[in-house]
C-alpha cells in the first residue's frame, strides 16, 4: 500500500469556529425563549450538520420542528455567521494548515474535504483565504443526508468514490487515504470507513485522541508525511 490522497475535516482542521457557531446557535435558542446549556453544543452538535444541530436541541426541549421552520432558522444562522466572519479581520484558519496543503501538492497528494458544514459557508470561507483551488474534492451538507454525517463514514466513502472518478489512475481505497480529523465523530467516520487517521488535539485533550486515532499531534505542522507514509508501505524482505 502507498500513501495516495489526503482527506480533511472543515470545522476544526480548516477553520476554529466552534465557539462563534455554538454562540450563535445559543442566540438563535435564546429567540426561542429557550436557554442554551453551555455543554450542549460538543455533546449534540459537534461534526453535525447545522440542520441535525438545530432539530436535536430544539426536539430535546419539545419543540416540533418542521423543514420549513428549520429552514428558516438555517437562513438566519448562516447570513448571521457569515456576517460575523466578514467582520474579522484575519480568518480564523488553523495554523499549519497551508504547510499541510503545501506538503500534500509537492507529494501529489490530492485532496478532499469531508464535513457536514454548508455549502455557502466552505466556499465562502476557502474562497477568502484562497484555498478553493487546495481541494480537489468537497463533500458537504448537500451532500449528505442527516443519517449519513458523520459519525456514519458514507462522506468518507463518496469522497474516495469522487476522488477516483477524477483521478482513475489512482486506484484508490480506503487504506491507500489518510484522514486529518479532530473531532471524536470523525474519527469514528474515517475508521468504519477503513481509513488510517490523524488525530489533531485541537478539540479534545491529546491523550483522548490518541486512543481513537492511529497518530496524534497537537498542532497540524507536526504531521510528517514522510514519517506517516513509512507505515502505508510494506515491510522489506528479510
Amino acid at each position: 500500500m502507498v500513501l495516495k490522497a489526503l482527506l480533511l475535516d472543515f470545522n476544526g482542521i480548516v477553520l476554529k469556529d466552534t465557539g462563534l457557531k455554538g454562540q450563535l446557535i445559543d442566540e438563535i435558542l435564546i429567540s426561542e425563549n429557550l436557554r442554551p446549556n453551555p455543554e450542549e453544543y460538543f455533546d449534540m452538535c459537534a461534526e453535525r450538520s447545522d440542520r441535525a444541530c438545530l432539530d436535536r436541541l430544539l426536539t430535546r426541549r419539545g419543540r416540533i420542528t418542521t423543514p420549513e421552520f428549520l429552514n428558516d432558522l438555517l437562513t438566519q444562522l448562516s447570513t448571521r455567521y457569515l456576517q460575523q466572519l466578514a467582520e474579522i479581520s484575519r480568518l480564523p484558519i488553523y495554523p499549519g494548515l497551508e504547510d499541510l496543503l503545501y506538503q500534500a501538492k509537492v507529494a501529489a497528494l490530492p485532496v478532499a474535504l469531508v464535513t457536514a458544514a454548508a455549502q455557502q459557508e466552505v466556499d465562502w470561507v476557502l474562497d477568502k483565504a484562497q484555498l478553493v483551488d487546495r481541494f480537489a474534492v468537497k463533500i458537504m451538507a448537500n451532500d449528505l443526508a442527516v443519517t449519513e454525517e458523520k459519525p456514519s463514514p458514507r462522506g468518507y466513502e463518496i469522497a474516495i468514490a469522487r476522488l477516483n472518478e477524477q483521478f482513475p489512475e489512482l486506484t484508490l481505497t480506503p487504506k491507500n487515504c489518510l484522514a486529518i480529523e479532530a473531532w471524536y465523530p470523525g474519527i469514528t467516520a474515517a475508521k468504519q470507513a477503513g481509513i488510517p487517521v490523524v488525530g489533531v488535539a485541537h478539540c479534545h485533550p491529546y491523550r483522548m485522541v490518541q486512543r481513537r486515532a492511529n497518530w496524534v499531534v497537537d498542532y497540524l505542522n507536526e504531521i510528517d508525511f514522510e514519517w506517516i507514509g513509512s507505515a502505508y508501505k510494506p515491510p522489506s524482505a528479510a
